[in-house]
């Protein structure tokens, strides 16, 4: 089987949402102020990563008020736990293929 730099999946690109998926990953799901700790972003640049996933259908949004403060949990979908897998299998084939 032929792998090559082209079979890794655009989205995961940005070493932002590399973060986002990595994280979600391993937690069923993480609020917002949760994320931007553990990958030090700001806001914004948080934010329009989020919005990319969530168009892509890789992650999925609750929102909810806690103490009647909003509230917003991300978690992965199916689909973006297949993509991610996917993305993270291809990377290793290439690597193996290219030592």
């Amino acid at each position: 089987m032929k792998q090559s730099i082209d079979d890794l999946n655009k989205a995961f690109e940005s070493r932002v949402r590399l973060g986002i998926m990595s994280v979600l990953a391993v937690n069923d799901a993480l609020d917002f102020s949760s994320l931007k700790q553990y990958l030090e972003v700001t806001d914004g640049n948080l934010a329009t990563h989020l919005k990319t996933l969530e168009k892509e259908g890789f992650i999925g949004v609750e929102k909810s008020f806690i103490d009647r403060k909003p509230n917003t949990k991300y978690s992965l979908t199916e689909e973006g736990r297949k993509a991610f897998n996917d993305h993270l299998k291809a990377m290793e084939v290439f690597i193996n293929r290219h030592k």
